[in-house]
């Protein structure tokens, strides 16, 4: 009884006068499945919208009809919707309904959300970040003042110091990141590395769990973090790029010796042996003072 009310609810779904889409362009939605229907109905009907098949100034159905269509109570309806107009995405008019809200010419940065809920996915964040690392490791190398330099081999012994007293140390490793991007003199990085934290925390609790678990790993951790300060402290944005670059694709590696992730049947091979730069680090008159 119950699809029969559902295959006549969808039919009549966007027959408003207002701007609407044409129903046969809608596939007919399956029940939600599983905990926390409010996010996974705001991710479908957002999915809609980026598609094209919910476009700009249409009206949604109401809470009823999308429950119905859904199969999800109207309290879920409302969650979801409430989300997406916390994402600008849904606008309310009094008396009229919920509608589209026309996309913004400068929208902010943002990932999907099922990127925390995988391993996977959470590589797929780490690859965007060797991208990133590389290049932001490269110019802090060109670009680091000496006091910066100083101020990240402290955050650098910083990740020892809290490793030592039983902490994961995950604070104490983004921390290192984040000033290396301010060795740039470049404040975007910083904002960018910033934004990325919250996908990546959860990724690099997971790697150093890991790597806790064998002392070999804590080890190679340790001489690649170094392997990156060395490289910039000597002015060298070649081995700064390669040795960042190494050092998230071992992590990775770690991951799949450790047995928390599968072997990726395609992918970047692993580094060969970390070599510490051979470049002098430049004196004073040779960087810009702070």
């Amino acid at each position: 009884m119950r699809g029969n009310v559902n295959n006549a609810k969808l039919a009549n779904l966007y027959d408003d006068p207002i701007k609407m889409p044409n129903p046969a362009s809608l596939a007919p939605p399956s029940p939600l499945m599983a905990s926390r229907l409010s996010d996974r109905l705001a991710v479908r009907l957002a999915e809609q919208i980026e598609s094209g098949a919910l476009g700009p100034g249409d009206r949604l159905p109401t809470e009823q009809q999308l429950a119905l269509a859904h199969g999800v109570s109207r309290t879920v309806v409302r969650e979801a919707v409430h989300q997406l107009k916390s994402r600008n995405l849904l606008l309310s008019r009094q008396g009229s309904g919920v509608f589209v809200v026309p996309a913004p010419l400068h929208q902010p940065l943002a990932f999907d959300p099922k990127v925390l809920e995988s391993v996977k996915s959470l590589v797929h964040v780490v690859e965007v970040r060797r991208v990133l690392e590389g290049e932001i490791a490269a110019l802090a190398a060109q670009r680091a003042t000496r006091t910066q330099i100083a101020s990240l081999r402290r955050v650098l012994k910083a990740i020892d110091v809290a490793v030592a007293a039983g902490q994961d140390g995950v604070d104490e490793d983004l921390a290192f990141h984040r000033a290396i991007g301010e060795c740039t003199g470049n404040p975007q990085f910083s904002l960018l590395l910033g934004f990325l934290e919250q996908y990546l925390r959860e990724g690099i609790r997971i790697t150093r769990a890991n790597e806790a678990r064998r002392q070999p790993f804590m080890d190679e951790v340790r001489q690649e973090h170094r392997a990156i300060f060395d490289a910039i402290a000597a002015g060298d944005p070649s081995a700064a790029r390669t040795h960042a670059i190494d050092h998230l694709a071992r992590g990775a590696q770690r991951l799949v010796t450790g047995g928390v992730m599968s072997p990726r049947k395609q992918g970047a091979p692993l580094p060969g042996p970390i070599r510490r730069s051979k470049k002098v680090i430049k004196t004073n008159s040779e960087r810009t003072s702070s």
